[in-house]
């Protein structure tokens, strides 16, 4: 396995005897990790760009393991699936978390095979994450590429609009929406409509915030 596609483990409890109880765990399959003890020491450590997942405590000195998920949600490098292992846990404390998306909210001490079960998951379901992120990429950066046109005329076609309806809304000609959407296909790399829809889908979110709303009233 290529030394970036190997998992890493990110622990964070304030109890050195279960970080290190931890770390020997998941050695004793192959897997790596690293121990922070406080959230300050994760959020400021400089992260390998690997597959992986987090091991957190629900209370620490400094700020909450709740407090970090939430935190995670804005943070590329920590947007990685969670697992909960407290000693401190109730049930509005796991269901909060798992609504926010843990893979699992364990209470110490669980046993060895659930806790690397609940590894094994968040490892996998980072890696779908991850796949999935690098696709959207390529077609962030294909969609950079259109001029600001291109991407109006695009937006009108995943709508499903036909080329004088097109043409109607923008008011320019049939002929300048057909030029328009070819450049279209071609930057963006696709030979029909449903694949420029199913990526237009994948990108949308992402570009939510930037693109001006495209009108609705593209209408004969």
């Amino acid at each position: 396995m290529p030394a970036g596609d190997a998992p890493l483990v990110l622990i964070l409890d304030d109890d050195g005897r279960v970080r290190d109880a931890l770390s020997e765990l998941l050695a004793s399959v192959g897997i790596e990790s690293l121990s922070f003890a406080a959230p300050a020491d994760l959020i400021l450590a400089d992260l390998p760009d690997r597959p992986g997942c987090i091991i957190l405590d629900v209370r620490m000195p400094g700020g909450s393991g709740l407090e970090l998920q939430r935190q995670a949600l804005d943070d590329r490098r920590l947007s990685k699936p969670i697992i909960f292992l407290t000693g401190h846990g109730d049930i509005p404390m796991s269901v909060q978390a798992m609504k926010a998306g843990a893979v699992d909210f364990l209470v110490k001490p669980a046993r060895d095979q659930t806790l690397l079960d609940a590894v094994s998951t968040g490892i996998e379901r980072d890696r779908i994450q991850r796949k999935a992120a690098g696709i959207r990429n390529a077609l962030l950066h294909r969609y950079a590429r259109l001029t600001p046109r291109e991407r109006e005329v695009m937006g009108f076609v995943c709508l499903g609009r036909l080329n004088k309806q097109i043409a109607y809304a923008m008011d320019i000609s049939e002929v300048t929406v057909k030029l328009h959407r070819g450049n279209v296909m071609s930057k963006m790399e696709f030979a029909t409509v449903g694949e420029l829809i199913r990526a237009w889908e994948l990108i949308e979110p992402a570009l939510a915030s930037d693109l001006k709303p495209v009108r609705q009233d593209a209408t004969l």
